[in-house]
């Protein structure tokens, strides 16, 4: 297993991170919630980001999706979180999916870590995804599991000590067309962050 350790300078720009940005669970959504969720979610599909959904994607699409989280959310299957500015505009969020077979009760996926175009570069991805792993942790889930189709992804990942553990070719589609190949990711969790 390995030890959840966070780089200094890592660590500088979560801590800068959470001076400007807010990160909560997010157990209820009203209206508000599902739109503000939709416009990051079209941001980065209109941004190129291979996160399920192909361009254009409408905004019933993008409700739909978060409505159905919302559900899953409800029924116990995961957890969302979200990262929001001062004024609480949503910049990004991150999904702990559990692991459905009873023989996985100790794993869980990170899925759609996603921020807004506007709020790259600041740490918010970094912070989402520490908030993500104590989360986690705190829910009993020692092993985490998590894809890539972006090298920006794939280098914060690898900063903040996840494994990359093999790519596959051709794994999906990027939204406007044509394959790419997905990079996977694991991390053992040991102790908080």
């Amino acid at each position: 297993m390995c030890k959840l350790t966070i780089s200094g300078q890592v660590r500088r720009n979560v801590e800068t991170v959470l001076n400007t940005a807010q990160i909560r669970s997010l157990h209820t959504f009203g209206d508000g919630e599902i739109q503000a969720l939709s416009d990051v979610l079209i941001d980065c599909v209109e941004g190129g980001a291979s996160v399920g959904f192909m361009q254009p994607l409408s905004r019933a699409k993008a409700n739909a999706f978060w409505l159905d989280v919302a559900a899953g959310v409800a029924r116990g299957e995961r957890l969302l979180l979200a990262a929001a500015d001062a004024a609480g505009a949503i910049l990004g969020t991150v999904q702990i999916a559990f692991a459905p077979f009873e023989n996985q009760p100790h794993r869980a996926d990170i899925a759609k870590m996603l921020v807004h175009r506007r709020a790259r570069r600041r740490g918010i991805g970094a912070a989402l995804l520490a908030a993500a792993e104590r989360a986690a942790l705190g829910a009993g889930k020692t092993l985490l599991v998590l894809d890539t189709a972006s090298s920006d992804a794939e280098r914060l990942y690898a900063k903040l000590g996840w494994q990359p553990c093999g790519v596959i070719p051709g794994f999906a589609l990027l939204p406007g067309g044509g394959l790419c190949d997905t990079k996977f990711f694991y991390r053992a969790l040991k102790e908080p962050v």
